[in-house]
């Protein structure tokens, strides 16, 4: 496959489940999908053909799954866009299959780069690609990443979304925890945008290893940077005044009592990647733990809630 071609994911799924699936592709794959499914085949074939002789390998196509054909544009990171489908099928409790096209997985961290141009953000920060000569930043704040195969290049809804919530938040001196570090691209813009420090924790070895290494291309290192592989209810300990979670809705759920036990009274808890028809789950979560919503942004399906503790909204 040349680099420019478009990579093709298909996704199988149980046909109670397709029509769900199928709104998690849509936000998954701008570039567009179509749906094979072959339930009721001969009906179809009647009322649009007006043909009772269908095709013997058509009849024998399995009519309890259905088929979902998504494209990933050749200027999106396909890792990044199969991390956030896979994660919606789990949230989802959707039992899908995923098989990608003839691209190799190897070979993607290479061939979308060069299609990742310079990216503002909010009205502060810049996303600057460490392979590509420094842009001219026109008076904003460069944060220098490459990904790897971890999640965050700034490109996703959810992770712009986040940033531009950091840029109200975060204040002269605070101190940051990042649940769910990925490239460490939330926790470098915080320190950019004056922490006095940022704590990431991330049960994937690799993220963190890959936030440690941007850590340094911005000019970040323990203690002040600090990236930890683990659970966070036994890695992290602390006190925090912005806590952010740009996972998903589950984990959200899961992790919030949690991130509310490491939260400083006057506190910043701001969570993403929640999918729109998640967020009740959600947001009755954050009740349940004291918290109200400050704050909600949404873009393409895609909810980020800012929160404080009950009593201090203002």
């Amino acid at each position: 496959m040349e680099p420019t071609a478009w990579c093709e994911v298909r996704l199988t799924v149980p046909l109670a489940q397709s029509e769900t699936a199928c709104a998690i592709a849509a936000m998954a794959a701008p570039g567009g999908f179509y749906l094979e499914d072959y339930s009721d085949l001969e009906q179809q074939a009647q009322a649009i053909a007006h043909v009772d002789l269908i095709d013997e390998d058509l009849l024998q196509k399995d009519r309890t799954r259905a088929v979902i054909h998504l494209y990933i544009s050749p200027d999106v990171n396909p890792t990044e866009s199969l991390d956030f489908l896979r994660g919606r099928l789990a949230e989802n409790r959707i039992d899908a299959r995923i098989d990608v096209g003839s691209v190799r997985q190897e070979d993607w961290a290479d061939n979308w780069k060069q299609y990742f141009q310079p990216l503002p953000v909010g009205e502060k920060l810049i996303i600057c690609p460490t392979w590509r000569p420094d842009p001219d930043v026109g008076g904003r704040l460069p944060l220098r990443i490459d990904p790897g195969l971890a999640f965050g290049t700034g490109g996703h809804e959810t992770t712009r979304l986040v940033l531009e919530a950091l840029e109200r938040a975060v204040r002269p001196g605070c101190r940051l925890l990042d649940v769910g570090c990925g490239s460490g691209i939330l926790s470098i813009a915080a320190l950019l945008l004056g922490a006095a420090d940022a704590t990431g924790v991330d049960i994937d070895p690799t993220a963190v290893r890959t936030a440690v290494e941007n850590g340094a291309l911005n000019g970040f290192t323990a203690p002040r940077y600090r990236m930890i592989t683990g659970n966070l209810a036994d890695a992290v300990h602390g006190c925090f005044d912005v806590i952010v979670a740009n996972i998903v809705a589950d984990a959200v759920v899961a992790l919030t009592p949690t991130a509310v036990r490491l939260l400083a009274p006057q506190g910043v808890y701001i969570v993403s990647g929640i999918i729109d028809t998640r967020e009740d789950g959600v947001q009755q979560a954050l009740a349940q733990n004291g918290l109200t919503v400050v704050r909600r942004d949404v873009r393409n399906g895609w909810v980020c809630l800012t929160c404080a503790r009950r009593g201090r909204e203002s």
